[in-house]
């Protein structure tokens, strides 16, 4: 069987499969349906410093090559995150990396969920930003498509908390790469990335859009081939671990990832439609490193140039 562990920093996985914020719920939806043990992390939905109920019905749609989202970060807040029996007390008992997904409207708000976790972070591995939300102030203008406003979160949370800290890139820039450096420049340990792509379906039968929000997020294996670009791109940028994703659904799509310069990747969409899937991606890995004669999985990050 060849090596499959993962570091990440100081963080060492035990195989290179996490999954990704969004797509697992808090764990605790999961538990019966795989084992946490043979994953290398789980991250959890994305926390705020208020509750959301997040976007109205239909939120969700499947389309050729994948699905469209608009949840609109639904969450209980970190207060009940971090005290509820169902949040954060049952994720210390995983026995896997937990990584928490965290957002704001606002810088304050960011580093006002890292200082919270920060007081909390007992069994958290490490803190993962979504810098893809709106910032309030700024017009409604995305954090993470700004370079000067993404280092500003990054910054403020570094200052919030020592935990490891992943930064979720967006995928709508045309220079993914100096986005990367920036991010890691103002703190970020690990980076991770894309984020889902803005999309729009419409039922042509009822003549109206499919999301009630209109456009969504797109995911799914329609994505992989943007994402394997922007991996390749901010490996060549920086040089702190990666953590890939976008439409991988099997094993060959990770060993993809890894060879255009992820550490680690992320799985999401495939989850809804195969629960196991994380777990097949693992073994089908390590099949295929058994198959090529590769000793372990770190030999082929970024062997391609």
């Amino acid at each position: 069987m060849a090596d499959l562990t993962v570091k990440l920093k100081d963080i060492t996985l035990r195989n290179p499969v996490v999954t990704a914020s969004g797509t697992f719920g808090y764990g605790r939806e999961y538990m019966d349906l795989l084992p946490f043990e043979r994953l290398g992390a789980i991250t959890v939905k994305g926390v705020s410093p208020f509750p959301s109920h997040g976007n109205p019905m239909p939120r969700a749609v499947e389309v050729f090559g994948g699905m469209m989202n608009a949840i609109g970060l639904q969450n209980p807040g970190i207060d009940k995150f971090i005290a509820d029996e169902h949040y954060l007390p049952f994720l210390r008992t995983i026995p896997c990396a937990l990584f928490v997904n965290i957002w704001g409207k606002s810088i304050e708000q960011y580093a006002e969920v890292a200082s919270r976790l920060e007081a909390s972070k007992e069994g958290i591995a490490a803190l993962e930003i979504n810098i893809s939300c709106p910032n309030v102030k700024e017009g409604g203008i995305a954090f993470g498509t700004d370079r000067n406003l993404a280092a500003k979160v990054v910054s403020a949370v570094r200052n919030a908390t020592s935990l490891p800290l992943i930064t979720k890139l967006s995928p709508n820039v045309t220079r993914i790469g100096d986005f990367a450096r920036s991010v890691v420049d103002a703190g970020s340990d690990i980076i991770s990335l894309i984020n889902t792509i803005p999309a729009m379906a419409i039922d042509i039968e009822r003549r109206s859009f499919k999301l009630a929000n209109k456009t969504g997020g797109l995911s799914g294996p329609a994505i992989k081939p943007v994402a394997v670009r922007m991996v390749y791109e901010a490996r060549q940028a920086v040089d702190v671990p990666i953590i890939g994703m976008g439409g991988i659904s099997t094993a060959e799509d990770a060993i993809e990832f890894i060879m255009a310069g992820a550490n680690a990747v992320g799985v999401g969409t495939a989850i809804f439609s195969s629960p196991a899937a994380p777990l097949k991606i693992v073994e089908g890995i390590n099949e295929w490193l058994d198959s090529h004669g590769v000793a372990s999985v770190s030999e082929i990050v970024g062997v391609v140039k």
